[in-house]
């Protein structure tokens, strides 16, 4: 792997741009492709970001020879599709998050990348930013005592459109694939797979849930308490609870900073960000590809895999399925 990681971005929305960003500042990256459903939107997001390469369909990107590892930033219910492909022209794929609608799904991109000998990640951009992985080591050591629970909500407000992304049960609407995996997630990383789960959902007039209050138990009676929501705008806190002391941070998510408190007593550690954040994730996918990896220690396949059997199980409590299921 050359020293160099050349990549290309597939889908020129919101999040493409977000990255497109983050890829300016990360070392030993280059952004020299995109690609989307028609030339003139590859063309619109070429001139924006200046990338030079410009391909009017996924699969001319897929097969671009001048690239290395490709981006997926399409909604949810095509990430499988849009992975797969990119597999088999054998890219290396950072999958935006949630990786797939379902385990399903899940299981057999996993499948095919192993197959392949391709390197594949879920793009939980957050777990890698520096604030996170502070969090997670101080943890480890032992600071707040053994770990008990966990409390994290992510929640704002949307303007109702039947017919965007978010409200949409075609594209995999509602606020738990959106937002709540990001606690899911957290939660996973944390304490492992959980044992139950318990959840109540708002489903609101096109079907997906709006807001979610989600209860998770792991091994040992650790406990997660998670909330989501697309209607209102929550504190998108996390507290990490031992039974020596505890861990704060806001917006967990993107956080620049965490407190660590013991009794009356806190600290507050500062630990910002280079970029906007999506920098570390890509310099992840570059570090894996230079190191031979086909997978990361940091965002493993067989983890992505679990939150999302993790979030199937919480909707099947609701009795939520999208059309395509």
């Amino acid at each position: 792997m050359a020293e160099k990681i050349r990549w290309g971005i597939l889908g020129t929305g919101r999040i493409a741009g977000l990255f497109a960003e983050g890829l300016a500042s990360t070392p030993g990256a280059d952004l020299l492709a995109v690609g989307s459903r028609t030339q003139a939107s590859a063309k619109a997001f070429g001139e924006k970001f200046s990338v030079l390469r410009r391909h009017g369909s996924y699969e001319a990107l897929a097969a671009d020879p001048e690239i290395d590892a490709i981006y997926v930033a399409t909604p949810h219910t095509f990430h499988k599709e849009n992975t797969l492909l990119c597999l088999d022209a054998g890219k290396a794929v950072l999958c935006e998050k949630p990786f797939t609608i379902n385990a399903a799904e899940a299981e057999a991109v996993v499948a095919f990348a192993r197959e392949k000998h391709v390197f594949c990640m879920e793009a939980m951009w957050s777990r890698f930013l520096p604030a996170s992985q502070a969090v997670r080591g101080r943890v480890d050591k032992g600071e707040i005592g053994r770990p008990r629970m966990l409390i994290a909500d992510f929640g704002f407000r949307a303007e109702f459109n039947p017919q965007g992304r978010l409200f949409d049960p075609a594209l995999g609407g509602g606020s738990l694939l959106d937002v709540g995996v990001y606690a899911v997630s957290l939660a996973h990383w944390l304490f492992g797979t959980p044992t139950d789960v318990a959840s109540l959902a708002d489903l609101g007039e096109t079907g997906v849930d709006e807001q979610a209050a989600i209860s998770l138990k792991f091994a040992g009676g650790r406990l997660a308490v998670l909330c989501s929501t697309v209607q209102a705008a929550t504190p998108q806190r996390a507290v990490i609870v031992g039974d020596e002391g505890r861990i704060e941070l806001a917006p967990f998510w993107r956080p620049r900073q965490f407190t660590i408190i013991h009794g009356d007593n806190s600290h507050v550690s500062a630990a910002p960000f280079e970029g906007n954040g999506y920098n570390y994730e890509a310099a992840e996918v570059g570090n894996c590809l230079r190191d031979g990896k086909l997978e990361s220690d940091v965002m493993p396949l067989d983890e992505t895999v679990e939150i999302i059997r993790t979030l199937d199980r919480v909707r099947a409590q609701w009795g939520l399925k999208y059309p395509m299921e």
